[in-house]
């Protein structure tokens, strides 16, 4: 999706929830972005919302994502426009996605294992 905002957030929420085992209960953690804190926001039943506190990127996982993309994926792109910048991107996240030991490996941390 190449806009960010609360009603782009719902459609991954309802997403997620339909990938939530049934009688299981999915946590998400939320970054400090402005759709992330939308009172417009809202959490399937199987789902809680939890906020981190600011500026906690170790908390944060997905900001090793985007080290990856960029060191992996983006470095050293010159983009021609717009659109370009969405089609590189969503490349590099797609490419990244179909890679789950990569996903697990990046995103791990050794404090927060679920046995």
């Amino acid at each position: 999706m190449p806009e960010a905002n609360a009603a782009m957030m719902n459609l991954h929420l309802a997403a997620i929830s339909k990938a939530v085992a049934p009688g299981a209960h999915a946590a998400i953690f939320l970054d400090g972005a402005g759709y992330h804190r939308s009172q417009r926001l809202r959490a399937p039943g199987n789902i809680t919302l939890i906020p981190l506190p600011r500026y906690a990127p170790e908390l944060n996982s997905a900001e090793n994502i985007w080290e990856y993309l960029r060191k992996n994926k983006l470095a050293n792109t010159v983009f021609d426009s717009y659109d370009d910048i969405v089609d590189k991107t969503c490349e590099a996240w797609l490419f990244f996605a179909g890679d789950k030991t990569s996903v697990t490996a990046i995103t791990a941390r050794d404090w927060a294992t679920v046995i």
